[in-house]
């Protein structure tokens, strides 16, 4: 058996528990034959990225060079490789693998094999560790690439893939998208301002509840939201006590739940998207006397998260971002855990990532 060839690639990566990036050469397998090569021209930043930088929870493997949220042009497909070709304009997401045959891949949802390869800092059949996004270019296998909108700027369409499938597949799962449905969207941060667009896009009535009123006219005004709740308002919550058909929380802080339960209909849902770091409350009763009910939900499989990138073609649906450049990530870094960000750190990967002299 021959050697194994790999490219030479370059990023950013975390060393240690600090979360601060740095230069980061390191190589990738060759374009295997039902692998697609493309240059990376943006990446967005996920909390996600963040809590993995600097081991939140537990499993991170250092270095990490983190990003799920990784658009580009195709450079080079394998030789079985029949979906895309060289020029296309393309992505990935949260994973780069699955096991293919089990309960939830034969499902379409490969997001909860329990054998999934996430993007970034996982073990990869070669035993290598998988490297994301905040890089220079991507290796990954054909069916788990995206492919992007002709019409979507790529930049603005990045967080779709994570942010974007995050929201849409618990929507749609459990029925919530279309008339005559009315949710809730917690926080609007970048999770929940795309909640919002992909929700009145399919004609849902939608309701924004935030902790305070500085989001208002932006909720209302220029993301077309119905309605506007201060959770800490009473008044205002009262009003709307038992109208919403489910409820989309996207907030990573700790929070109360027992306010969002009045919110809800009969047999409502409390979907949890956010992922905070320290165990919530959670008030029996409500559920039991409403028939009422909290789950989770992460990111769509890869049908469905083409689907959601399909749907926001159609409707010119994308992020509102911040791009920066390579060398302000760790400021931004700094910025996303204050939450100072509207709505989506994305670097320009292709200008301002150069490999290190």
């Amino acid at each position: 058996m021959g050697e194994v060839v790999k490219t030479e690639a370059y990023g950013l990566a975390v060393k240690d528990e600090s979360g601060v990036l740095s230069p980061f050469s390191f190589s990738r397998r060759e374009t295997g034959e039902k692998d697609v090569r493309f240059k990376v021209l943006f990446c967005g930043i996920c909390h996600t990225d963040l809590s993995m930088a600097k081991n939140e929870w537990g499993f991170t493997t250092y270095p990490l060079v983190p990003g799920h949220e990784i658009v580009g042009v195709v450079t080079e497909v394998g030789a079985k490789v029949t979906k895309f070709n060289a020029g296309d304009k393309v992505g990935v997401g949260y994973m780069v693998s699955s096991c293919r045959s089990c309960e939830t891949c034969s499902d379409d949802q490969e997001n909860y094999c329990p054998k999934m390869i996430l993007t970034s800092g996982a073990k990869y059949y070669d035993d290598t560790i998988t490297y994301g996004g905040y890089s220079d270019h991507m290796v990954c296998e054909e069916d788990y690439i995206i492919r992007i909108p002709e019409n979507l700027p790529l930049d603005a369409t990045a967080p779709l893939l994570c942010a974007g499938t995050t929201v849409y597949s618990p929507m749609k799962y459990h029925g919530l998208l279309g008339p005559g449905m009315h949710i809730g969207v917690v926080g609007l941060g970048g999770l929940g301002h795309v909640a919002v667009k992909f929700a009145k896009a399919m004609g849902t009535k939608v309701t924004v509840i935030s902790t305070s009123d500085k989001k208002r006219d932006e909720a209302i005004s220029r993301l077309g939201a119905d309605l506007f709740l201060v959770s800490r308002d009473p008044e205002q919550m009262k009003d709307v006590m038992g109208t919403m058909d489910g409820i989309i929380d996207t907030v990573s802080a700790t929070h109360s739940l027992l306010p969002l339960f009045d919110l809800l209909k009969y047999n409502g849902k409390l979907i949890m998207v956010g992922a905070p770091e320290k165990p919530l409350e959670l008030p029996v009763l409500p559920l039991i006397v409403g028939k009422k009910m909290v789950v989770g939900s992460m990111v769509g499989g890869i049908k469905e998260t083409q689907e959601m990138m399909d749907l926001a073609g159609k409707h010119n649906i994308t992020a509102d971002i911040e791009l920066i450049s390579a060398d302000y990530v760790n400021t931004a870094m700094e910025r996303l855990e204050k939450a100072d960000v509207r709505y989506r750190f994305v670097i320009d990967v292709a200008n301002t990532l150069k490999p290190t002299p």
